[in-house]
């Protein structure tokens, strides 16, 4: 498959091809972008995919749009919701590492995974985060929350950044520079989000929120230009070169990610966090290349979270 070039997605799909592919649950692949999606993972060597769906759909569809499905296994579901409710099955059985939406709705898979029973709940408040190839910027750069959670509070916010801090550690990017963003880069108590970041702020000083380094409140144009910051007299080890941008609220980070996709030309990666395994949460606007790069980095932060779990108890 002959892709355009993208450095930083390039070397997530080059590193994710270095390891073993992991077994993916694809809850009712049933058009030809989700099964299509799936299918070249599996020829790159990133996931091995299960598709979970009514059979003779999934089969009619790759016929229709000429797709190889090869070995691929598929596990027979009558239609969207009951593929979602086995795919997750699948993965709290142990068969499927990963899990990745196909052609249903976000709602629909994402209420099986958060069922109290039967879902893939955590310890963690569950979150998403783009990952975004942005033309004019020097590094990828993550957008979080921008699919989940609708009004986080305060508490989920801070399981928003530990979420996202543990990725950016898991892709081995290191120690990110976390900006959490607001209108403007006071405090301001007319303006609850600017509170809310200095108080997050303050849970990092004292070893609340780990792994990164975090300042806030910030407005967008301080916490990626540099000349905007020094103009506006901020000084901070993040202000200016964050890359990871947490937003005020659910509909701030659409309308930023969708921007940058549609008048920056940039391409945005989804993964879902806070649940058991790794969830790749796709659009059906998205270009292939972004979605290889949503498996890629759920591949790698997959791999990531298995050595954690193998690792003995000091």
């Amino acid at each position: 498959m002959n892709l355009p070039s993208s450095t930083h997605y390039d070397k997530l799909i080059a590193r994710a091809q270095t390891l073993s592919a992991a077994p993916c649950a694809i809850a009712h692949p049933c058009d030809e972008p989700s099964l299509s999606a799936a299918l070249e993972a599996r020829d790159l060597g990133l996931l091995h995919p299960i598709l979970v769906g009514p059979e003779r759909k999934i089969r009619d569809t790759a016929a229709q749009f000429r797709l190889n499905l090869g070995d691929a296994r598929i596990v027979d579901a009558p239609h969207s919701h009951a593929a979602a409710e086995t795919a997750v099955a699948l993965v709290r059985a142990g068969e499927a590492s990963l899990l990745m939406k196909g052609s249903l709705h976000t709602d629909e898979l994402m209420h099986e995974v958060v069922a109290r029973n039967t879902g893939l709940r955590s310890s963690r408040r569950i979150s998403h985060v783009f990952i975004m190839e942005v033309p004019t910027y020097p590094e990828p750069l993550f957008i979080t929350d921008a699919a989940i959670n609708i009004f986080p509070d305060l508490e989920t916010k801070a399981d928003i950044i530990r979420n996202v801090i543990d990725l950016h550690h898991g892709l081995g990017l290191g120690e990110p520079r976390v900006a959490i963003l607001s209108a403007v880069e006071q405090v301001t108590p007319s303006i609850p989000s600017t509170i809310e970041a200095a108080a997050l702020c303050k849970m990092a000083d004292r070893g609340q929120i780990a792994g990164g380094l975090l300042d806030g409140p910030l407005a967008l144009d301080n916490a990626i230009s540099p000349d905007a910051a020094r103009i506006k007299g901020i000084r901070s080890h993040v202000a200016g070169v964050a890359q990871v941008l947490v937003v005020p609220d659910l509909e701030a980070g659409n309308m930023l990610a969708k921007n940058l996709t549609f008048l920056a030309n940039a391409e945005a990666a989804g993964i879902v966090l806070g649940a058991r395994v790794p969830i790749i949460l796709t659009s059906r606007a998205d270009s292939p290349r972004s979605r290889l790069a949503s498996a890629a980095v759920a591949a790698i932060y997959s791999h990531h979270l298995a050595q954690q779990q193998a690792r003995p108890l000091a």
